[in-house]
């Protein structure tokens, strides 16, 4: 395996990066629990592209289902064209960008504050950068930057700083304290988990890939389908476990390997989806807390978390093994997978 590629040194940081982030957002809680109270606003709009956007998925996912306040997810080029459709009265603009100067996502922001008073917070990893200078309030993972155009750190780091900034919303410093076993949870898994993702990477009679994540695993789902495409040149996609059924799994033959985000919730159904597609012959993972064996199951292969955490906290740690899956498939076909083909770090207009 070739290991001089700046994706695969970002992908083995995560753990050191994680806790660095966690450190900056301790540092800066104070200063953000007086400006939440400052600020007047009854509904989240959260905005980002690309791997941002799916990140602005699970943000608002869980933003609502963990807090008070409801919260909604946008591409960042819907606020900006279509902005009359989503824009409401006390509204936070909850705004994405691993690089701080994605022309649409700046854009946005510039609508929103044509049209509407509320305020601005921003996550990024470049806490100098113009979206950074553009907000009202800046949480930032500097520790996350990366060389490569795929995100891999810089999407769980600033995934993070959202589950941190739920827990300040919600006044539950007992979650913020639980996350941050997170780092040494994923150090654990990682010497748990072996050369798994590299045998899954390597295997060429795969010829296509789909993530299944329900409630707050969807838009994590949606990134790895994403990783798998710009690393890997890999046909992707990614639903919802139970609407794979509707349609979806016509595409499914030997050469598919069905993954999925198991959530403690939906475990037993999405469980079903999976036996229904080895049934139709494709190879299927499971990522779960615990509490499974494959020899009472249908499935290929199963990834245990063992951390300790609830659905709604343990998402990051789902990432690394899919971001090493497309890392390896990626060298296993000669591929660079810090330039992933037709792509830049970041979409300027």
């Amino acid at each position: 395996m070739t290991e001089h590629y700046h994706t695969w040194q970002e992908i083995l940081s995560q753990p050191q990066v994680w806790l660095a982030t966690l450190r900056g957002f301790v540092s800066a809680q104070s200063t953000l629990e007086e400006f939440l109270d400052q600020a007047s606003f009854d509904h989240i709009l959260v905005a980002g592209c690309g791997s941002t956007h799916y990140l602005a998925q699970t943000a608002a996912t869980t933003l609502t289902h963990c807090t008070d306040i409801s919260a909604s997810a946008f591409p960042s080029s819907e606020l900006w064209l279509v902005s009359n459709a989503v824009f409401a009265d006390r509204t936070l603009l909850l705004a994405i960008s691993r690089s701080g100067t994605t022309t649409e996502t700046l854009r946005a922001l510039r609508r929103f504050r044509e049209s509407n008073d509320g305020p601005v917070l921003a996550v990024t990893c470049y806490p100098e950068s113009t979206l950074a200078q553009q907000a009202d309030f800046v949480l930032a993972a500097p520790a996350a930057q990366e060389q490569s155009v795929a995100q891999t750190r810089s999407f769980t780091s600033m995934f993070m700083l959202i589950q941190a900034l739920v827990a300040a919303l919600a006044h539950d410093e007992e979650k913020l304290e639980r996350l941050h076993r997170l780092p040494d949870a994923l150090t654990s898994l990682v010497r748990r988990l072996g050369d798994l993702p590299q045998q899954l990477g390597e295997n060429r009679s795969l010829d296509r890939f789909f993530f299944l994540g329900g409630g707050p695993f969807y838009g994590l789902a949606n990134e790895a389908m994403l990783k798998t495409k710009e690393m890997s040149l890999s046909y992707a996609e990614a639903y919802h476990p139970l609407e794979f059924r509707h349609g979806p799994m016509s595409m499914v033959n030997q050469g598919a390997l069905v993954v999925g985000l198991l959530s403690d919730a939906g475990r037993a159904e999405e469980l079903r989806v999976l036996a229904d597609m080895k049934e139709l012959g494709a190879s299927t993972l499971a990522l779960s807390e615990d509490d499974l064996s494959l020899a009472d199951s249908s499935l290929d292969y199963l990834v245990e978390m063992h951390s300790g955490l609830g659905e709604w906290e343990r998402g990051p740690l789902y990432l690394p093994i899919l971001q090493r899956l497309a890392y390896h498939r990626a060298i296993a076909k000669g591929l660079n997978p810090d330039q992933p083909h037709n792509l830049t770090s970041v979409v300027r207009l």
